[in-house]
């Protein structure tokens, strides 16, 4: 049975690349395309208790996400501005909670195949597949030299 709404996750760097393209592939002409970043708050990276404010670094790194989002968009016409969110919080609850509202059918993201310790620190990839609300496929990601 066919995929009709497709949630591209990526975290915008140019190793999204090969996700976007794969989901583009799969989508064809006839599949619902949307496209996803988190943007996790800084408080998160330091554990939530920082000395300081961190709003206008938060601030600044949102901007960044929506100009490199917008690029994406350009890049691939198969990508609407309006089928595109960018949001704060916690990749995995995020990305869910998006698949669910948007009554998505797969979600697709890339995955590094991390070995070892980066395995047992978890990854992005392995976060959304556990309770995902529908099919999860994993882009294998090249590391470049």
């Amino acid at each position: 049975m066919p995929y009709e709404h497709i949630l591209v996750a990526v975290d915008l760097t140019e190793e999204c690349d090969p996700v976007i393209k794969r989901a583009v592939g799969l989508a064809g002409d006839s599949v619902k395309l949307s496209l996803v970043h988190i943007v996790e708050p800084m408080a998160m990276a330091f554990g939530g208790d920082v000395p300081m404010d961190l709003s206008q670094l938060q601030q600044q790194q949102f901007d960044q996400a929506k100009e490199r989002l917008d690029r994406l968009i350009n890049k691939y016409p198969a990508l609407k501005k309006d089928q595109s969110h960018l949001t704060y919080g916690q990749p995995r609850q995020e990305i869910h909670h998006l698949a669910k509202e948007q009554n998505c059918d797969l979600i697709v993201v890339g995955s590094h195949g991390r070995h070892g310790l980066a395995l047992l620190l978890g990854s992005t990839a392995n976060d959304v597949l556990h309770g995902a609300p529908c099919d999860v496929l994993a882009v294998k990601l090249v590391k470049s030299s």
